[in-house]
């Protein structure tokens, strides 16, 4: 199913049609309810690529362990 997002950032709108796993993806560090600036754009970035880099070093420890064919 896909979902309609309004982002309301620095007083524009925008909006932007994804489906349900993004929308709750972009929506854990992003608040659709309120008017958001430039610097919660940079912290909800931030965020992410920290949960990406820490998945990425999760699976790189469990990918080392399988043995090679």
């Amino acid at each position: 199913m896909e979902n309609k997002l309004t982002f309301h950032i620095n007083n524009m709108a925008y909006t932007i049609v994804v489906d349900e796993t993004l929308s709750h993806e972009l929506t854990k560090f992003l608040d659709v309810n309120k008017s958001m600036d430039t610097r919660d754009l940079l912290a909800a970035y931030i965020r992410i690529a920290q949960e990406f880099a820490s998945f990425k070093n999760e699976l790189e420890e469990i990918s080392e362990k399988i043995p090679k064919l």
